[in-house]
């Protein structure tokens, strides 16, 4: 297992988003098998498309932003370690995060083919009591990752706890 995690932290050292991208497509992937086979038991009714939305989603729009976005988060430094990791949480939840909500909808709207009014009926449905549920666990989450974890490792937490935030 240590060599797994010093060839994947060598990896993000060289190549950043790509092996960003490829981790998150795999997570988001993997966090959409476990949520319909584990919680919404399809079994064989698996939906296959969704699941190939999602990772798409997850590697494609999902990491690049995100490993772009932490680095500027990055940037925010206050003289306070503690305000500092605040002020960096507020960023990703209360500015990043309801813009990537808006997006997810968005995208798996398109992604799906039903278009910008079915994005928008997401929206308007289901942004709120999605993002009041990410604030109670992303919230707790994003404090350790801004104040322990190392910048180039922040998004493989993030899609590390996203594999079961899907399963929610």
């Amino acid at each position: 297992m240590a060599n797994l995690l010093r060839a994947y932290n060598s990896a993000l050292m060289r190549r950043p988003y790509a092996t960003g991208m490829a981790s998150a497509a795999f997570l988001f992937g993997a966090g959409d098998v476990l949520a319909q086979q584990g919680i919404e038991k399809r079994g064989a009714d698996h939906d296959y498309m969704r699941t190939l939305r999602l990772a798409g989603y997850g590697g494609l729009i999902f990491a690049p932003l995100i490993t772009r976005v932490y680095g500027g988060i990055e940037r925010i430094r206050f003289q306070s370690k503690v305000a500092t990791t605040v002020a960096r949480v507020g960023v990703d939840q209360f500015v990043l995060t309801p813009c990537v909500l808006t997006l997810f909808f968005t995208c798996q709207s398109l992604l799906e083919g039903k278009g910008f009014s079915e994005a928008r009926n997401r929206i308007e449905n289901k942004w709120w009591p999605t993002i009041q549920k990410n604030w109670g666990t992303w919230i707790p989450v994003q404090l350790i990752n801004f104040s322990v974890v190392p910048l180039h490792l922040r998004l493989l937490v993030v899609n590390v706890v996203s594999l079961f935030w899907k399963c929610v």
